[in-house]
């Protein structure tokens, strides 16, 4: 999760009822969570039912390889 400064950080997540609340020291004001967000994510939230939850993003942020031809 990143601040302003849009440098993430890692965070600490749990479920209140319908919600996941996220939360790290080094970021005392978040703006966005990614979770799950590399090429080989192991699950670590689940739901009530035991499936993991996939993985998400809430910010729009261009990514590192936007506009790169593969070729």
């Amino acid at each position: 999760m990143p601040g302003k400064d849009r440098k993430w950080y890692w965070a600490d997540a749990r479920i209140e009822g319908n919600t996941v609340i996220v939360s790290s020291p080094s970021v005392p004001h978040p703006k966005e969570v990614r979770y799950a967000w590399q090429s080989n994510p192991g699950a670590t939230l689940f739901n009530g039912a035991g499936l993991p939850a996939r993985p998400f993003r809430t910010d729009n942020w261009p990514l590192v390889t936007e506009g790169v031809s593969p070729y």
